[in-house]
């Protein structure tokens, strides 16, 4: 496993270098600058602001300070947010989308993997019918929806949840429940799938007509297989989920990581989009790294190469 996990790091390596370069040739690609705006400054401004931040040197020149910098893990400063750091924004920021995206995920697993579960085992029936309208709705409407109707009914219509901030324990439920709502549903029809395949196998025959329990013989042989394809679904989305909701911290006016992401990209902020698009990068490999063993741990059978 050793071997496999330093392979892993490598090739994440590797794909980090890729995606900062591809992300910082695709930005000067795009027309426009840092530095325009409704009243743009002059002439001599811009090219004064461009030689402070190393804008006026052949693209090539940039790239190349750029992944120097990167290897030491700087980052580079802001062009928006004058005095502070890309490093000091992510360090800043991605606590609080981190805290928001975790209670999702976690609301999302305890309660998508049971419905995914009893939907099996009730397959056809009025519930398991009831899940997969949840689901497909859930699938279906826009997470930017979701949180505007919640929104709406408990905080303008109900007014019993706040729907600004995070100040307290109440200003979670909202964007907690609007960014848990499409991993519910996906986990729930994804585990739903999954599980029918194993209660469809030979040895979950054997194990009934040997009088192992019900419980016994989902828990302890159905689950463990059954929960592999949500395990790798886990990975990726808790990456995505943790850098946070680029919508929904935006219509809860929540300080977090993905909130920052909108407005690097309409402020043409060129070093805050490289390091959040890099980070977004490094925490996709470390989940999916992380993923693979825990796939080994789950099913010793599997053979990490």
């Amino acid at each position: 496993m050793g071997s496999y996990i330093i392979k892993r790091i490598a090739v994440g390596i590797v794909t980090i270098f890729l995606v900062a370069t591809i992300t910082f040739f695709l930005m000067y690609l795009v027309p426009g600058g840092p530095f325009l705006s409704e009243k743009s400054p002059s002439k001599q401004t811009i090219e004064a602001l461009e030689r402070k931040y190393g804008l006026d040197k052949p693209v090539y020149i940039q790239y190349l300070n750029y992944m120097k910098g990167l290897i030491k893990f700087d980052l580079g400063p802001s062009l928006k947010m004058r005095g502070r750091e890309v490093v000091d924004i992510i360090k800043t920021r991605f606590p609080i989308s981190a805290k928001l995206g975790g209670l999702a995920m976690l609301l999302a697993i305890c309660i998508g993997i049971p419905m995914g579960i009893f939907s099996a085992i009730n397959r056809g029936k009025w519930f398991d019918n009831i899940v997969m309208v949840i689901c497909t709705f859930g699938i279906a409407v826009p997470g930017f929806v979701v949180a505007t109707v919640l929104m709406y009914f408990f905080g303008v219509t109900l007014h019993i949840l706040p729907t600004r901030g995070l100040d307290s324990p109440a200003h979670y439920i909202l964007p907690v429940t609007a960014l848990a709502f499409y991993p519910t549903a996906y986990i729930s029809r994804l585990m739903r799938s999954s599980m029918l395949d194993v209660l469809g196998q030979d040895y979950m025959r054997t194990a009934k007509a040997k009088g192992l329990s019900q419980f016994k013989s989902l828990f302890k042989h159905a689950l463990r297989n059954a929960v592999l394809p949500i395990i790798t679904y886990l990975g990726p989305a808790l990456a995505y989920i943790l850098t946070g909701s680029l919508v929904v911290e935006k219509i809860f006016t929540i300080p977090g990581l993905g909130r920052q992401f909108v407005s690097s990209i309409t402020d043409r902020d060129y070093p805050l989009i490289m390091g959040l698009t890099i980070f977004l990068a490094f925490l996709l490999i470390t989940m999916n790294v992380i993923v693979d063993i825990v796939y080994k741990i789950i099913d010793p059978r599997i053979k990490l190469k």
